[in-house]
């Protein structure tokens, strides 16, 4: 397929508490507006960040999984299954499987920088599941360096994270300038975010928040400059109904 590009301004925006904390969303909920819907198993995606530090009160979900990443600064997390706060430092990743019902709180400190992201798994089994919750600090991960890139592994080969949603790997990858691929399997999604940075793919230039798709695909990308994606390979075709799909089939009704 064609690259497909969502910049930063076709994405949908959030803010809680006044706007003490903000966000732009690749994905969003449908009230939210933006050019993007979910699909495979991502039904959200969102980078939220606060100057000065804000809390997100106690809050329920279910079902879905719930992932955290720390891109700068740190934030502090409750929920009701550890009932107590920690907090996770810059790369640290968190994962809430919600199954049958946790509710959490999320603070994020001054100058703090987060993606939150919800995967769809099969709700028939995992409402059936206890709540649980993982955090792993970024010495925990494995890291793997190569001639003119560095990539943090959060799901994939040697990482203890493990997930309901099926097919997923999730990377950060710190390029630097010069000319990279980005390769993405058959029958795969390749999704990534900017986080820093700047890049040309073809006659198009995407800057820091720009998001992109690659459908089963090799991409060549010049780097202009020392250049952050995080990105999340996820199936094209799943095994059951997600969620979104029967959202969808029920507006059409």
């Amino acid at each position: 397929m064609a690259i497909q590009i969502i910049r930063k301004n076709q994405q949908a925006r959030g803010e809680f508490n006044g706007g003490e904390i903000l966000e732009n969303k690749p994905i969003g909920f449908p009230r939210e507006g933006g050019h993007l819907t979910p699909y495979s198993n991502l039904f959200y995606w969102a980078h939220a960040w606060s100057d000065n530090g804000s809390t997100i009160p106690l809050h329920p979900h279910q079902g879905f999984e719930i992932l955290s990443f720390v891109i700068k600064g740190s934030i502090e997390h409750f929920d009701t299954k550890l009932n107590k706060w920690i907090t996770l430092e810059k790369g640290a990743a968190q994962i809430i499987r919600a199954g049958n019902g946790i509710s959490h709180s999320e603070k994020i400190n001054a100058a703090g920088h987060m993606f939150q992201i919800w995967f769809d798994p099969s709700l028939e089994k995992t409402m059936q599941q206890d709540a649980s919750y993982n955090d792993y600090s970024i010495d925990e991960l494995p890291i793997k360096k190569e001639e003119g890139k560095e990539t943090i592994i959060y799901k994939g080969a040697g990482s203890p994270l493990q997930m309901d949603s099926p097919g997923v790997e999730i990377y950060s990858t710190t390029f630097e300038a010069g000319v990279h691929e980005l390769s993405v399997e058959e029958e795969k999604f390749g999704s990534f975010y900017i986080v820093e940075g700047n890049i040309n793919i073809g006659e198009e230039e995407l800057k820091q928040d720009d998001y992109f798709i690659v459908e089963s695909d090799a991409k060549t990308m010049e780097v202009i400059e020392k250049t952050t994606i995080f990105w999340i390979v996820s199936p094209t075709k799943l095994a059951y109904d997600t969620y979104a799909e029967r959202l969808k089939n029920q507006w059409q009704s």
